[in-house]
């Protein structure tokens, strides 16, 4: 019987000592490359970081906090009982004829405290027997003791989510780390450090009134620099990735200087948006707008990089002697279908955070382009439209650079007997 032969990456030891050299030389010259362009632009976004970091005043404001009670109220915790419905005119203060809903809360060593819950909350999602609730304690206030007290003396402030959210966090965490093993847990270890980069640095930077624009680009690099490296590791197939996520990056950040401006968006929908402009010296809600278009797209045009970057390496393994633009080809018929999948999964994201406001402009039926370009909506759309553009420019981009690197760092196969049982070689270290 003849010998079978099968074709894989061939070993460096079957090559001749001239192409051995040329093929280290192009791995190098690679690597060089791409830490030229990578390392100087790290140095300035730390560079760039410290010199706006905040002072450490950042967080006082010229106002009064509205998450803190006033003098002699206080703010206390306690779990429900039970509740009841009764008629306001058995409660101090209220108006005879209509309904009062009441959640009793425990209190230790003493009777139950009647906490008036308003009508809005009982009709959304009713107080229940065993929610813990945060409610506020006006008893200590002039005018609240005595059989002459005007008023209710404990008022429902919101419930307390610690355990359900924490149960969910800690679901996701053992899915992530199931699923996904050592990377899914550098992931997670990574988002931690995005958090607080954006804790740290971005929000208190946009509080001193720091240039928006160059706070979202310095901010989402730092990011992107340590999530991708940390949860990927240290490599050329990393680096590409990164390299076409920091052009993205750029693309966005240019549109959305462009947009906010030219759509005149002022940021002043929001219910808490002039409130915001009191307490942080009157900083430019637009600012604002233009910081969010920025870090808004970040996890997306990260997911698109790294997946093009590894179809481009998966694809070379198993044709190592297919052509550069044959593999620009292939990898792009998957960044395609990765276009239209993540096209739909930004525009439903902010369908369905704008969920209330879609149904108050169809509600008042107007016009349905005067409701897709009105203060309402606008904002929504243009955070898709820029995110989306540079999303689909990082693909074609991120896959060129990538084919370009791969053909120079990667190792041409062979057939025969020679490569049978030979390795793929392991992917060369990004300097």
């Amino acid at each position: 019987m003849g010998h079978s032969h099968s074709h894989g990456e061939t070993d460096d030891s079957l090559l001749s000592r001239p192409e051995l050299r040329r093929r280290k030389a192009l791995r190098r010259r690679a690597v060089v490359l791409l830490s030229w362009i990578l390392v100087p632009l790290a140095v300035l976004t730390v560079v760039a970081m410290v010199l706006m970091w905040p002072s450490g005043d950042a967080g006082k404001v010229p106002a009064s906090n509205p998450y803190s009670a006033a003098p002699g109220a206080s703010i206390v915790t306690g779990s429900v009982v039970r509740t009841v419905s009764e008629d306001c005119s058995l409660t101090a203060g209220g108006q005879a004829g209509t309904t009062c809903f009441i959640a009793y809360t425990a209190v230790d060593g003493g009777a139950d405290v009647p906490v008036v819950v308003s009508p809005d909350i009982e009709a959304s999602r009713p107080v229940r027997a065993g929610d813990t609730i945060r409610y506020l304690d006006l008893s200590g206030l002039p005018g609240m003791t005595g059989a002459n007290a005007n008023g209710a003396k404990y008022v429902f402030m919101d419930f307390v989510r610690t355990f359900p959210m924490g149960l969910l966090a800690v679901a996701y965490a053992v899915v992530v780390v199931a699923v996904a093993r050592w990377r899914g847990l550098r992931a997670m270890v990574g988002l931690g450090g995005a958090f607080m980069v954006l804790a740290w640095f971005i929000l208190p930077a946009l509080s001193q009134g720091q240039p928006p624009l160059l706070v979202a680009l310095v901010g989402a690099s730092a990011i992107m620099f340590g999530v991708l490296y940390f949860a990927h590791g240290f490599s050329v197939r990393t680096s590409t990735a990164l390299l076409g996520t920091l052009f993205g990056l750029g693309v966005t950040a240019g549109l959305a200087a462009w947009s906010v401006d030219a759509a005149a968006l002022t940021g002043t929908t929001g219910e808490n948006a002039y409130q915001l402009a009191n307490l942080t010296n009157g900083m430019s809600l637009s600012g604002m707008i233009l910081c969010g278009l920025v870090i808004s797209g970040l996890g997306v045009l990260n997911d698109v990089t790294i997946t093009q970057s590894s179809a481009v390496w998966e694809l070379h393994e198993l044709a190592p002697h297919t052509t550069s633009r044959e593999l620009f080809s292939s990898a792009m018929r998957i960044g395609r279908d990765h276009i239209a999948s993540t096209v739909y999964t930004i525009a439903f994201a902010y369908a369905g955070s704008a969920l209330p406001v879609l149904l108050m402009v169809s509600l008042y039926q107007q016009p349905l382009l005067t409701a897709l370009t009105g203060a309402e909506l606008a904002e929504e759309i243009v955070h898709i439209l820029v995110g989306s553009i540079g999303l689909v420019l990082a693909i074609p981009v991120t896959t060129a650079i990538a084919v370009a690197v791969v053909k120079a760092t990667g190792r041409h196969a062979a057939s025969g007997p020679a490569a049978e049982g030979t390795k793929p070689a392991p992917e060369p270290a990004a300097v």
